[in-house]
């Protein structure tokens, strides 16, 4: 006679069943990028104000432009464009927004390469748990990159949002999961990827990127009871598989 398996159905009705994961800087490089561009920038305008101040500026206006433009790179060279404005007090050589436009186009038709240890993470994660793309940015370029990057046949559902708060998540989980309670979010942003989530009562797994944007920064949730810091993304079907 075999034996018989105990399941116990309060832990079996906590196991995850759905992965959130960003995209940006936690499945391919991006902030490495806007800070080449940053720097691509100030050298444009650097006879008009030293690189601290430019930068100070450029942060300035897009936090200003956000709500207008939203999250990506049309919004970021639309930035760039207006702090040069406002330095040469509207008036901006033809040049340099020429090259602030080159600079942006450039950005967008980067080629798009998964992070070491992505793939082989995402293809374990696939075959027991739902994967959902939870990103901010622009919708056809996030759309492009990930085309590009391989990757779209891993995931069951791609939300591009304009921001993610504890009421997205909660959303996204219920659309595409069994709720947040039984979903994780795995990402490299503090303040978009790890606390709204806890918030909405989901899991959370953060992957550090060796820059961030100022924006993203926020103190990490030490000892919450649904929170890990990872050191890279291959250690994640291990730390979700010991969670039921």
């Amino acid at each position: 006679m075999s034996e018989s398996v105990f399941i116990d159905p309060s832990r079996e009705a906590m196991r995850v069943t759905t992965i959130g994961l960003d995209a940006d800087d936690t499945l391919w490089h991006n902030e490495t990028l806007f800070r080449l561009t940053q720097e691509r920038f100030c050298d444009l305008l650097s006879d008009k104000a030293d690189p601290d101040v430019l930068m100070s500026r450029l942060a300035e206006v897009e936090t200003r432009n956000l709500r207008l433009y939203g999250y990506g790179v049309k919004g970021f060279t639309l930035s760039m464009i207006e702090t040069a404005m406002e330095l040469t007090h509207g008036e901006a050589p033809a040049a340099v927004v020429r090259e602030i436009l080159a600079a942006g186009r450039e950005m967008l038709n980067e080629p798009v390469e998964p992070l070491p240890g992505v793939e082989t993470a995402l293809a374990a994660l696939s075959e027991n748990y739902r994967l959902v793309l939870i990103t901010k940015g622009d919708l056809l370029h996030q759309e492009q990159k990930l085309a590009a990057s391989g990757l779209g046949d891993l995931f069951v559902a791609v939300e591009i949002v304009s921001e993610k708060e504890a009421s997205t998540y909660a959303r996204v989980f219920e659309r595409h999961g069994s709720g947040p309670a039984r979903s994780l979010m795995c990402g490299n942003s503090m303040r978009s990827d790890i606390l709204p989530a806890l918030e909405a009562g989901a899991w959370a797994a953060h992957v550090p990127y060796p820059m961030t944007w100022a924006h993203e920064h926020a103190e990490p949730p030490l000892g919450h009871p649904r929170f890990a810091e990872l050191s890279t993304i291959g250690d994640l079907p291990a730390w979700v598989a010991g969670l039921g």
